[in-house]
């Protein structure tokens, strides 16, 4: 069908440019000259010319009909005879012929002249191709769906959901239950309005979902929606500012004059932060289009009712730069946080993804659950994907564990690069490495366990990988674990150190974790001594993004600033020393551990923990026979 019409199209302005050819040749321009101007000299010499006009340009009139196939060509006669319809009519061009007056009177030729009146068609070679091209340009704009471009230029461009076409109830929802049973109110207002309003209770204006990326905010919003059976507009912040002053004002009040006449709905704002940050000074003067555009949005929602039934929901992933004005009792009343979710949160959501992938009764979905911390809505719905995916490559009937490891493992590290190359000596450094953070994270008791260990490069830079498997989720740790962490995260680099005397790049991003972590207990967590019960420094994240806040003004003295990076080298060089203690006493198991990765490149718990016995049991038959 699309096809079709654009073959319309084209035909249309294939017709168009042979009308304006037409147009330019028969009816805008001039008689062609169908004689030349000798032969018409020719024949007035002959006295075969009569009733003659002489214009600015041309010259026409009548031949007699006797005589002039001796005079003209047999092929010219036929023309003019043709041409003229029973009379022999003729165009020549004028030429700047001075004694032309006197041989038209000499041969007693009645001749006359013509002004030419030429300003109507100038003007029509001009005008009438505009127009039509004009005409073209708004039919092919109308083809192409941007019709309303120009003419609905301030028109709303939200998405309206009917009930069935939401598709999402809280079924699809899982690992937020707070969140849930907090927008539970929100349905039933929806549904029973009644059962608020008697009491004299008012609905909230606004809910306002935060949250990491993935989350599910969205898909929320779609759930209250779909529970409620109501109409849905959907719209991005960013689609309400365009490059024209006042346009996104317009947006705003016609999608709540929009919303009011489907009440009860829901309107769904999507990354309010692109409309709703906060106002500031200008230097140029005035307010620009997006400030404008939020105050449109202020307005309206002091100037509707809820009572009508319509509800504004919004999801930012960062409420701290939002404007104030926005976040007031009776604007956003609610906020509504959506957490990373915990074990059974993870097990809920892998549960309610799985659903339409065929899995293998081995698979277990808390053991995925617990492999997977950290991991979001989102993120746990492209692991179950990518699980599915493998083992349809390798033409599998379900789903199995072993796709669903090497699915966890591809997003975190990456993409397997089994064509890179290392030389063996580049290869045993790699694995010394891995073996030291390994036996550090088993000899600490408040690491979290080891659950694989790989020296196959992965991802852009991973030139190997220990996975560590955490037993709960923690939400506080303690100095003690920090400090165990700091350990781990050494336990590489060291290992080079004692093994080859040297240390390689390799431990760049190691270091650089270990230095943050120490930096985070001396100056925000105060875990120094010397220092005391203070913090020195703000937060540098916001809640939600792993992104940098503008540092401010640096508030304490250069001799604290000196003494903060003392206590930082402190720390890192007792867990180095410690953490060298270790690596020597149980050099035996880091160099069978290294051995062991050159042989298998990756070695899983189970393997790991046989190793360590073998080791320890060693270890006592040597004692005893001492």
């Amino acid at each position: 069908m699309e096809k079709k019409q654009k073959e319309f199209s084209l035909w249309y302005f294939v017709v168009a440019f042979l009308i304006l050819i037409a147009i330019e040749n028969f009816l805008l321009s001039s008689h062609l000259e169908n004689l030349s101007y000798s032969d018409f000299k020719v024949l007035l010499k002959a006295g075969k010319v009569e009733d003659l006009t002489l214009r600015e340009k041309v010259i026409s009139g009548k031949l007699k009909k006797e005589g002039l196939e001796g005079l003209l060509p047999k092929e010219k006669v036929e023309e003019l005879q043709r041409l003229g319809k029973g009379e022999y009519h003729f165009v020549t061009v004028r030429v700047d012929d001075q004694s032309l007056i006197q041989e038209l009177e000499a041969a007693k030729v009645r001749f006359a002249g013509q002004v030419e009146s030429t300003w109507f068609g100038s003007l029509m070679s001009w005008v009438l191709p505009a127009v039509i091209f004009f005409a073209l340009w708004i039919f092919f704009m109308k083809r192409m769906g941007a019709a309303s471009g120009i003419m609905e230029i301030g028109k709303s461009k939200a998405k309206v959901y009917m009930e069935k076409q939401t598709g999402v109830s809280f079924d699809d929802v899982a690992g937020v239950d707070e969140a849930r049973a907090e927008l539970m109110e929100v349905v039933e207002f929806l549904k029973n309005p009644q059962r608020y309003r008697r009491l004299g209770g008012k609905i909230p204006k606004g809910v306002l979902l935060v949250g990491a990326p993935g989350t599910g905010k969205t898909l929320m919003a779609k759930a209250v929606a779909g529970e409620a059976g109501v109409p849905f507009f959907s719209i991005s912040g960013s689609e309400f500012v365009e490059m024209f002053v006042g346009v996104g004002a317009a947006r705003v009040r016609d999608l709540f004059a929009q919303a009011e006449g489907k009440a009860p709905c829901i309107i769904f704002i999507d990354e309010l932060d692109a409309l709703g940050k906060v106002r500031g000074f200008n230097p140029v003067g005035g307010h620009d289009e997006r400030e404008q555009t939020l105050n449109q949005l202020l307005v309206e929602m002091d100037g509707f009712d809820t009572n009508k039934g319509v509800i504004i929901m919004a999801a930012t992933n960062r409420p701290e730069i939002l404007d104030p004005a926005l976040l007031r009792p009776g604007r956003f009343d609610r906020h509504v946080a959506l957490d990373r979710p915990d074990l059974k949160g993870r097990e809920k959501i892998l549960l309610v993804h799985s659903k339409a992938v065929k899995l293998s009764p081995k698979v277990d979905l808390s053991v995925i659950a617990a492999r997977t911390p950290g991991f979001v809505g989102a993120d746990l719905a492209n692991l179950v994907n990518e699980a599915a995916l493998l083992a349809a490559r390798k033409g599998k009937d379900d789903v199995e564990m072993a796709d669903f490891d090497e699915a966890i493992d591809r997003i975190i590290a990456g993409l397997e690069k089994k064509t890179r190359v290392m030389n063996p000596k580049e290869k045993e450094t790699v694995a010394f490495h891995e073996a030291g953070h390994a036996i550090i994270a088993e000899s600490r008791p408040h690491a979290d366990r080891v659950s694989k260990i790989s020296i196959i490069p992965r991802g852009v830079a991973a030139l190997g990988y220990t996975q560590q498997l955490p037993t709960e989720d923690r939400y506080l740790l303690k100095r003690t674990e920090l400090l165990d962490r700091l350990d781990v995260l050494l336990g590489g680099r060291v290992a080079e150190e004692i093994v080859f005397g040297d240390v390689s790049t390799g431990g760049q991003n190691d270091l650089q974790r270990a230095t943050d972590s120490a930096r985070h207990m001396v100056t925000q967590y105060g875990m120094s001594e010397r220092l005391g019960l203070a913090t020195f420094e703000e937060p540098r994240t916001s809640p939600f993004l792993n992104i940098p806040m503008p540092q401010g003004q640096r508030e304490y003295s250069e001799r604290t600033a000196q003494a903060i990076d003392e206590e930082i080298q402190k720390l890192l060089k007792e867990s180095h020393t410690r953490v060298k203690e270790t690596l020597i006493s149980k050099r035996s198991i880091l160099e069978s551990l290294a051995k062991l990765l050159l042989e298998k490149e990756v070695i899983d718990r189970t393997t790991l923990d046989h190793l360590l016995e073998t080791q320890r049991n060693a270890v006592v038959i040597t004692k005893k026979g001492v």
